[in-house]
């Protein structure tokens, strides 16, 4: 049996070491953010080499992909003082993570064709034929855990969409645009630490 090339497999096991610290928590406190900046770095690699500068999804199928890019922009939409979670490349990079994950590959594609089988129930359509409204109506659903204490038949999906707001979220504040929102400024010297601004009418 043929040998997998060295740089292959470093690139798997950065992917794998990122997944699994998605799981344990938010991207600030438990993956490590060598790992994430490489997987951006892969993205961007990718792109630059591709004709028209376009990512070829990696796991998920066009129209899965597609959903996903909706899904992102609901989570971490684009607002005026900043690009959302598409611009900061969240469907590349999830995409990407899941290729290597079969755990994430289950989950993620699961929770996707549940979207699918609700919206077509609810409305007679799939999710992304579904209008923005009956979009939201069903993300609500799956947006808070409570429901799922309520209805326990929604507990795939409230776990499927928890884990797609993290990675998300660990996608956009990983990326370029992201730690330009937070305003990180790297090892930089202070001379003083004024703390946090007054909170209005507190």
């Amino acid at each position: 049996m043929e040998r997998e090339p060295r740089s292959q497999a470093s690139r798997r096991d950065i992917l794998r070491l990122l997944g699994a610290g998605a799981v344990a928590g938010p991207v600030l406190r438990a993956i490590p953010v060598q790992a994430a900046e490489y997987a951006h770095r892969v993205v961007a690699e990718e792109k630059s080499a591709a004709t028209g500068g376009a990512y070829s999804p990696k796991f998920f199928p066009a129209r899965q992909y597609q959903a996903l890019n909706v899904l992102c922009e609901a989570i971490l939409p684009a607002d005026a003082e900043c690009g959302g979670a598409v611009e900061g490349g969240a469907p590349e990079f999830i995409d990407l993570l899941a290729s290597e994950n079969p755990a994430y590959q289950l989950q993620l594609g699961g929770g996707l064709m549940w979207l699918d089988n609700a919206c077509a129930t609810g409305y007679g359509a799939a999710f992304l034929e579904c209008a923005a409204q009956q979009q939201a109506e069903v993300l609500d659903r799956i947006a808070y855990r409570k429901n799922a204490v309520e209805d326990p038949n929604l507990l795939a999906a409230v776990e499927f969409f928890a884990l797609l707001r993290n990675l998300t979220a660990d996608a956009f504040f990983t990326s370029k645009i992201g730690i330009q929102y937070l305003g990180y400024v790297g090892n930089t010297f202070l001379p003083e630490f004024p703390g946090c601004p007054p909170v209005p009418g507190v």
